[in-house]
């Protein structure tokens, strides 16, 4: 049967790659990606015929390797990160949907590790509580509902992912965030990691009223930069990671006696 294999990469390069996204790849006789995750698993794509195409050109990528899939071939469509967070996942799934090709290609998405969690793991623990996901690409969502999403968000006290923050051309709804974390009481902490998984990473740790200082132009934030905004209680810590505690030591001593609850004694 055909088989088409959407695999996440993950947050970059090939640090984050799972066990089960190498397989997928090695065992495919067609690969499928845009340009840029070609190159950076050049190694493992190697000896295999590999079609890629520029930024924007999601649609004849993913019908391509649908074309090919109805072939027999056996497909792995790359998408960084994991592909059903802001990926390829929901275009292939429509594609095939309004199609109607359930019955002739076999299917599989793999997930991967998105960039959120890298940067979690990089910078501490900043991820226990409740937090959401917000891109600032306009280029298929309303403007106006970003930043909506973004006060709202801001206002239930969230840990806030910014995906996508900024382009060359594409500077409006950055601003707009800038903007509504200036009008912040306090201000929050804010971590900015940029090519994460590969060489060249950078992380950064400042708050919010710095970044605001930084302005729209600052240089440390574009596609491949992911911003963390903690909530009220986000903090950096002694080894100048970032904390959002999840409230174990409100609730019970270092003993794991609950507070305000008689000690037994052996």
């Amino acid at each position: 049967m055909s088989k088409l294999t959407l695999v996440s990469t993950g947050a970059g390069g090939s640090r984050y790659l799972t066990n089960e996204a190498i397989l997928a790849i090695q065992e495919a006789d067609l690969i499928v990606a845009y340009t840029k995750y070609a190159k950076d698993l050049s190694s493992l794509v190697e000896g295999k015929e590999v079609y890629t195409t520029p930024m924007t050109k999601e649609i004849q990528r993913v019908q391509y390797a649908i074309d090919e899939a109805k072939k027999g071939r056996t497909v792995a469509l790359l998408s960084n990160g994991d592909a059903n967070v802001y990926a390829m996942g929901s275009l292939v799934v429509e594609l095939l949907d309004k199609l109607d090709l359930w019955d002739e290609i076999e299917y599989k998405s793999l997930a991967g590790i998105s960039s959120v969690l890298a940067l979690a793991s990089e910078i501490g623990a900043p991820l226990s509580q409740d937090f959401c996901l917000i891109s600032l690409s306009d280029r298929l969502t309303d403007g106006e509902l970003i930043q909506k999403r973004i006060k709202l968000a801001l206002e239930a006290d969230f840990v806030i992912a910014i995906y996508n923050p900024k382009s060359r051309s594409r500077l409006e709804p950055y601003e707009g965030m800038l903007k509504q974390l200036e009008k912040l009481e306090k201000s929050r902490v804010v971590v900015v990691g940029r090519d994460l998984g590969r060489e060249n990473q950078m992380l950064q740790v400042l708050d919010s009223d710095e970044l605001v200082k930084f302005g729209v132009m600052n240089e440390d934030v574009n596609m491949s930069t992911t911003l963390l905004i903690g909530n009220s209680t986000t903090k950096v810590i002694k080894n100048k990671k970032v904390l959002t505690p999840r409230g174990y030591l409100n609730k019970y001593d270092l003993d794991g006696v609950q507070k305000g609850e008689w000690k037994k004694v052996n």
